[in-house]
């Protein structure tokens, strides 16, 4: 049959990402004190597309992926070169965007209830590149948590607002290192004012209220905190953070986002 893809475009334009998106698949991870699990994810992944090329193979991506779906675990970098090879391209991309259940106490009554995150895994290969940077990988995590105003206590006689902010983090590391996702957003959430929970008696209410009061953060303040957390952890070679606060007294968000590479000086 003739094949339309193959046939020669002369616009000129190269493509950086060529690909499918929301693609549903399982996929099995690995948990760090559990058993391995399956869990649902939605993919995008794509590859580079010379000028003289008109398409790609939209299917490949899908046979690819459907090899991969029964391994054991995902290894994102063999399945992004996999994809590299299965279309001739120089360059490949591939991000998996999934719900990731952590079992979670109540601070005080230490009722355990599952937590949600929404996560990602993410891998990206150019071979134009030297042999030690032509690929990375990175972890995605976003993270509920409270955020309490430092000037709405201080210029208040009693009390204070607060409202629930995400932060949204990426890192990447080497490829000999292991960053857990349950470190990770642990971590994470002690920059706040307040960690959020699933599950909250009277007591743990109690708790996360007034500690919240007590650590007052505006965004800026909770995006540098996790800025110093992640300088700090020597597996992380570089890293982006971004805070949105959902004001609970303005009809819009408080924002801040910063970017940190710091790979070449760790290695």
């Amino acid at each position: 049959m003739k094949d339309v893809q193959n046939q020669q475009d002369f616009r000129g334009v190269d493509i950086q990402k060529v690909g499918i998106k929301d693609f549903e698949m399982p996929i099995i991870i690995q948990r760090k004190e559990a058993e391995d699990k399956v869990i649902y994810a939605s993919a995008t992944c794509g590859v580079s597309l010379p000028a003289h090329f008109k398409g790609t193979h939209m299917s490949r991506f899908v046979e690819v992926l459907n090899n991969w779906r029964g391994k054991k675990t995902l290894d994102i970098k063999d399945c992004v070169e996999s994809m590299v090879q299965r279309l001739d391209a120089e360059s490949g991309y591939v991000k998996f965007d999934f719900k990731y259940f952590v079992d979670k106490k109540s601070p005080v009554t230490g009722i355990s209830a599952p937590m949600c995150y929404d996560c990602t895994f993410e891998g990206i290969l150019d071979n134009y590149k030297k042999d030690d940077e032509k690929y990375r990988f990175y972890l995605g995590a976003k993270v509920p948590v409270t955020t309490l105003c430092p000037c709405s206590k201080e210029i208040s006689e009693y009390g204070a607002h607060n409202q629930r902010a995400i932060i949204s983090v990426k890192v990447t590391y080497a490829e000999n290192e292991h960053v857990w996702l349950e470190d990770l957003i642990s971590d994470i959430e002690k920059t706040a004012s307040s960690e959020l929970y699933p599950l909250l008696k009277r007591e743990d209410e109690k708790y996360v209220t007034e500690h919240a009061y007590n650590n007052p953060k505006f965004v800026e303040d909770v995006l540098r905190d996790v800025v110093i957390l992640l300088r700090n952890n020597d597996k992380i070679k570089s890293f982006e953070v971004e805070c949105e606060s959902l004001e609970s007294i303005h009809n819009h968000s408080a924002w801040c986002a910063t970017h940190v590479d710091i790979w070449r000086t760790k290695k």
